[in-house]
């Protein structure tokens, strides 16, 4: 039958379901919202970004800029939306969500070969299907899921909150990017040393939100509350959320004790976010304690932070380098549940994942990229890591096979990175004809 069924319309299921239909497969895309929204999600669109606004850097030295690079050899529908949508961020591909997320449903709803179906699935269907439910799939379908996969665990994500740029006092803050980067993009709310103690104190003693006994399974390292992550050390988010490194306060001409960056919502700069301010406080304490930032005492909130539940199953004991799963090779899998972290780690699955069902119903080899690609990397870590301790996982470097030549300067190294998978993937796409 020439059709895929592809489950959830976030990031990845967007992507699977363009690349599958771009390939000329129909495809059901079934979206359980607006009928049914959970706690993170807002909007009625596609592919909300329900955390931060950031897809990381540009630069294509870079492991994040390296892969938006590569999906956009892949007609990637995320790429495409952010660089129309995007928003000054400095160094950093910043979009304005709403505007990113209604682009890709007006593309989606629009395609010919998809077929948009809004209900609440219950049970994995027949056929060839991608599951892309993402982080967090619960209900019924959790229980159907965890008929097939037997093993999957779950975590928790935490949000920032977001305020009015014109409620920020700017006597108390300058603008500037870490290190120089880019444009001067990010509103820096700098802190001597008094003020971060007093800041610190308060953080680590203040009501968090209750959490069920039932879900308390522990945090992801790489989406750590600022409360959870402040009470290991007073320098702890020193060396996170609030480090000064790469930046001078004009002010004193020196760099601060600590550094709170506002990074931009929008084109127009009227909401901004509170970089690295992941948290479970209570909407009262986010209020009270954040407003000690300097710059913040009377920031208006437009969001508060939020928590939410997120569940990923165990990849390399269940899935095929091509997303497949490995009992039942009808059954594909994509975005974060498959252990990929962040946006653009979770739509580059989604490409995989419909093209290679895509190829399956074509009677197509399946594409699996090189491993010196980082689109090519994911594919072996989320089919072979060897790790019992199997995490969520973002782009770096440090997922690619070393250079054969040593590189001292960390940006030429890399480069040299960029340009090697650039090269490999280029003869692998020229090998199988496609994607030119």
């Amino acid at each position: 039958m020439n059709k895929i069924t592809v489950i959830g319309a976030g990031l990845a299921g967007c992507e699977a379901a363009w690349a599958a239909a771009n390939a000329g497969i129909n495809v059901d895309l079934i979206e359980q919202k607006p009928i049914r929204k959970s706690a993170a999600h807002q909007s009625d669109n596609f592919a909300e970004l329900v955390c931060s606004n950031s897809l990381k850097a540009m630069r294509v030295n870079s492991a994040a800029g390296m892969l938006k690079a590569e999906m956009a050899r892949f007609n990637s529908i995320c790429v495409q939306a952010a660089y129309k949508n995007q928003v000054a961020a400095g160094g950093a591909l910043a979009v304005n969500r709403n505007n990113f997320s209604g682009y890709i449903t007006q593309k989606i709803k629009n395609h010919p070969h998809i077929n948009v179906i809004n209900q609440e699935q219950t049970e994995v269907p027949s056929g060839i299907v991608i599951i892309a439910t993402g982080p967090l799939t619960g209900g019924s379908f959790a229980k159907s899921l965890n008929k097939i996969t037997g093993d999957y665990l779950s975590f928790y994500d935490a949000a920032a909150p977001i305020i009015t740029a014109e409620s920020v006092d700017n006597t108390k803050t300058f603008t500037a990017s870490r290190y120089g980067r880019g444009d001067a993009d990010y509103i820096n709310c700098p802190m001597n040393k008094a003020e971060y103690e007093e800041f610190y104190n308060a953080l680590i003693n203040a009501e968090t939100a209750p959490i069920s006994e039932d879900d308390k399974v522990g945090f992801y390292e790489g989406c750590m509350p600022i409360e959870v992550l402040a009470k290991r050390g007073i320098d702890s988010v020193r060396y996170g959320a609030l480090k000064p490194v790469g930046l001078t306060n004009p002010a004193t001409g020196h760099r601060p004790w600590a550094n709170i960056q506002l990074r931009k919502e929008d084109e127009n700069g009227t909401l901004l976010n509170l970089v690295g301010f992941q948290t479970n406080l209570k909407f009262g304490e986010q209020k009270r304690v954040f407003s000690m930032i300097p710059g913040l005492k009377n920031a208006d909130f437009m969001r508060f932070g939020v928590m939410h539940r997120n569940t990923f199953i165990n990849a390399p004991k269940l899935l095929n380098d091509d997303y497949s799963l490995k009992s039942n090779s009808q059954i594909y899998f994509a975005g974060q549940i498959t252990g990929v972290e962040g946006y653009m780690e979770s739509a580059q699955s989604g490409i995989i994942a419909g093209l290679n069902a895509a190829r399956k119903i074509q009677g197509k080899n399946k594409i699996v990229l090189p491993e010196t690609t980082m689109i090519g990397a994911f594919q072996k870590y989320i089919s072979s890591w060897i790790s019992e301790n199997y995490q969520p996982m973002g782009a770096n470097i440090g997922l690619l096979p070393p250079l054969e030549e040593k590189i001292k300067a960390k940006a030429d190294r890399y480069m040299a990175f960029h340009q090697r998978a650039d090269s490999n993937l280029t003869e692998y796409l020229q090998s199988l004809g496609e994607f030119q």
